[in-house]
Protein backbone atom coordinates (compact mmCIF):
# COMPACT_ATOMS: atom_id res chain seq x y z
CA UNK A 1 0.00 0.00 0.00
CA UNK A 2 1.67 3.11 -1.01
CA UNK A 3 0.21 6.42 0.69
CA UNK A 4 2.61 9.18 -1.28
CA UNK A 5 -0.52 10.02 -2.77
CA UNK A 6 -2.93 10.41 -0.44
CA UNK A 7 -1.53 12.35 2.41
CA UNK A 8 -3.04 13.28 5.50
CA UNK A 9 -2.28 10.03 6.97
CA UNK A 10 -3.09 9.15 10.28
CA UNK A 11 -1.17 6.21 12.15
CA UNK A 12 -3.28 4.39 15.52
CA UNK A 13 -0.96 1.72 17.68
CA UNK A 14 -3.34 -0.13 19.00
CA UNK A 15 -3.18 -2.78 21.57
CA UNK A 16 -3.81 -3.54 24.95
CA UNK A 17 -2.06 -2.33 28.44
CA UNK A 18 1.28 -3.04 28.32
CA UNK A 19 1.27 -4.22 24.80
CA UNK A 20 4.16 -1.29 23.80
CA UNK A 21 2.23 0.84 21.43
CA UNK A 22 3.13 4.01 23.22
CA UNK A 23 6.95 3.10 22.79
CA UNK A 24 6.49 1.67 19.25
CA UNK A 25 4.42 5.11 18.47
CA UNK A 26 7.17 7.41 20.31
CA UNK A 27 9.90 5.85 18.00
CA UNK A 28 7.93 6.14 14.46
CA UNK A 29 7.29 9.47 15.74
CA UNK A 30 11.02 10.67 15.95
CA UNK A 31 11.57 8.72 12.56
CA UNK A 32 8.35 11.17 10.89
CA UNK A 33 8.18 13.83 13.11
CA UNK A 34 4.29 13.86 12.93
CA UNK A 35 2.16 15.27 15.70
CA UNK A 36 1.73 12.57 18.13
CA UNK A 37 -1.56 12.09 20.71
CA UNK A 38 -1.44 9.86 23.63
CA UNK A 39 -4.40 8.63 23.80
CA UNK A 40 -4.43 7.96 27.81
CA UNK A 41 -4.73 11.73 27.78
CA UNK A 42 -7.70 12.23 26.13
CA UNK A 43 -9.51 10.07 29.19
CA UNK A 44 -12.16 11.92 31.19
CA UNK A 45 -11.34 12.24 34.78
CA UNK A 46 -14.17 9.58 35.58
CA UNK A 47 -12.71 6.90 33.60
CA UNK A 48 -9.04 7.57 35.11
CA UNK A 49 -10.91 7.20 38.49
CA UNK A 50 -12.87 4.05 37.52
CA UNK A 51 -9.54 2.50 35.83
CA UNK A 52 -7.38 3.15 39.11
CA UNK A 53 -10.06 1.66 41.07
CA UNK A 54 -9.70 -1.53 38.90
CA UNK A 55 -12.89 -1.05 37.51
CA UNK A 56 -12.74 -1.98 33.79
CA UNK A 57 -14.57 0.48 31.06
CA UNK A 58 -18.13 0.01 29.73
CA UNK A 59 -18.40 1.04 26.38
CA UNK A 60 -20.76 3.81 27.47
CA UNK A 61 -17.43 5.26 29.28
CA UNK A 62 -15.56 5.19 26.14
CA UNK A 63 -17.46 6.34 23.15
CA UNK A 64 -16.83 10.17 24.05
CA UNK A 65 -13.32 9.21 24.72
CA UNK A 66 -13.13 8.00 21.68
CA UNK A 67 -14.40 10.73 20.19
CA UNK A 68 -12.64 13.26 21.28
CA UNK A 69 -10.01 11.34 19.72
CA UNK A 70 -11.74 11.30 16.14
CA UNK A 71 -12.01 14.88 16.61
CA UNK A 72 -8.72 15.73 17.51
CA UNK A 73 -7.55 13.45 14.01
CA UNK A 74 -10.46 15.71 11.85
CA UNK A 75 -8.86 18.78 12.70
CA UNK A 76 -5.28 17.87 11.69
CA UNK A 77 -6.58 16.16 9.17
CA UNK A 78 -8.26 19.76 7.90
CA UNK A 79 -5.11 21.06 7.95
CA UNK A 80 -3.62 18.47 5.98
CA UNK A 81 -1.55 16.90 8.44
CA UNK A 82 -0.62 13.65 9.06
CA UNK A 83 -0.94 12.38 12.54
CA UNK A 84 -0.22 9.60 15.43
CA UNK A 85 -2.14 8.62 17.86
CA UNK A 86 -1.82 5.70 20.53
CA UNK A 87 -5.69 3.97 21.67
CA UNK A 88 -6.01 0.60 23.11
CA UNK A 89 -8.86 0.78 20.14
CA UNK A 90 -10.36 -2.76 21.63
CA UNK A 91 -12.78 -3.50 19.21
CA UNK A 92 -13.81 -3.03 15.99
CA UNK A 93 -16.56 -0.48 16.42
CA UNK A 94 -14.03 1.81 18.79
CA UNK A 95 -11.73 1.58 15.31
CA UNK A 96 -14.78 2.87 13.32
CA UNK A 97 -14.93 5.57 15.60
CA UNK A 98 -11.21 6.36 14.81
CA UNK A 99 -11.75 6.08 11.23
CA UNK A 100 -13.83 9.42 11.50
CA UNK A 101 -10.83 11.31 11.96
CA UNK A 102 -9.38 11.06 9.06
CA UNK A 103 -10.10 8.82 5.72
CA UNK A 104 -6.44 7.12 5.52
CA UNK A 105 -6.36 5.70 8.74
CA UNK A 106 -4.12 2.97 9.49
CA UNK A 107 -3.82 0.76 12.67
CA UNK A 108 -0.70 -0.87 13.57
CA UNK A 109 -1.74 -3.79 16.02
CA UNK A 110 0.85 -4.47 19.11
CA UNK A 111 -0.04 -7.85 19.81
CA UNK A 112 1.79 -10.68 21.73
CA UNK A 113 2.45 -12.18 24.70
CA UNK A 114 0.19 -11.59 27.91
CA UNK A 115 2.91 -12.08 30.17
CA UNK A 116 4.87 -9.62 28.64
CA UNK A 117 2.03 -7.38 28.83
CA UNK A 118 2.02 -7.93 32.60
CA UNK A 119 5.72 -8.29 32.85
CA UNK A 120 5.57 -4.43 31.57
CA UNK A 121 2.25 -3.14 33.55
CA UNK A 122 3.87 -4.20 36.81
CA UNK A 123 6.78 -2.43 36.36
CA UNK A 124 5.45 0.71 35.48
CA UNK A 125 3.38 3.44 37.35
CA UNK A 126 0.14 4.20 35.47
CA UNK A 127 -3.49 4.37 36.24
CA UNK A 128 -4.48 0.95 34.90
CA UNK A 129 -3.69 -1.68 36.81
CA UNK A 130 -2.25 -5.17 36.08
CA UNK A 131 -5.52 -6.57 37.60
CA UNK A 132 -7.82 -4.88 34.24
CA UNK A 133 -5.55 -7.16 31.75
CA UNK A 134 -7.78 -9.38 31.16
CA UNK A 135 -10.80 -7.85 30.70
CA UNK A 136 -9.00 -6.01 28.15
CA UNK A 137 -8.18 -9.07 26.58
CA UNK A 138 -11.34 -10.41 26.54
CA UNK A 139 -12.58 -7.18 24.89
CA UNK A 140 -10.07 -7.19 22.16
CA UNK A 141 -11.21 -7.72 18.69
CA UNK A 142 -8.40 -8.31 16.75
CA UNK A 143 -7.99 -6.15 13.34
CA UNK A 144 -10.72 -7.53 10.64
CA UNK A 145 -10.68 -8.12 6.63
CA UNK A 146 -11.23 -5.08 5.07
CA UNK A 147 -9.12 -3.10 8.07
CA UNK A 148 -6.02 -0.83 7.11
CA UNK A 149 -3.67 -2.21 9.24
CA UNK A 150 -0.90 -4.76 10.38
CA UNK A 151 0.48 -6.48 13.63
CA UNK A 152 3.55 -6.17 15.30
CA UNK A 153 5.13 -7.79 18.15
CA UNK A 154 6.15 -5.81 20.57
CA UNK A 155 8.88 -8.32 21.96
CA UNK A 156 10.95 -6.99 18.74
CA UNK A 157 13.23 -4.13 19.04
CA UNK A 158 11.64 -1.24 18.92
CA UNK A 159 13.70 0.03 16.14
CA UNK A 160 13.13 -2.66 14.47
CA UNK A 161 8.87 -2.24 14.90
CA UNK A 162 9.25 1.37 13.58
CA UNK A 163 11.38 0.24 10.50
CA UNK A 164 8.82 -2.65 9.91
CA UNK A 165 5.79 0.12 9.72
CA UNK A 166 7.36 2.51 7.78
CA UNK A 167 8.45 -0.08 5.23
CA UNK A 168 4.76 -1.19 4.68
CA UNK A 169 4.08 2.23 4.26
CA UNK A 170 6.26 3.05 1.96
CA UNK A 171 7.43 6.22 4.41
CA UNK A 172 11.16 4.47 4.73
Amino acid sequence: MSTAATPPFHLVFMGVSGSGKSTAAVAVQERLGWEMAEGDDFHPPENVAKMSKGIALTDADRWGWLESLADWTAERDRRGEPTIITCSALRRAYRDVLRRGGEHTFFVHCTGDKHLFLQRMNAREHFMPPSLLESQLDTLEPLQPGEEGMDVDPALPVDRIAAMVLARLDLA
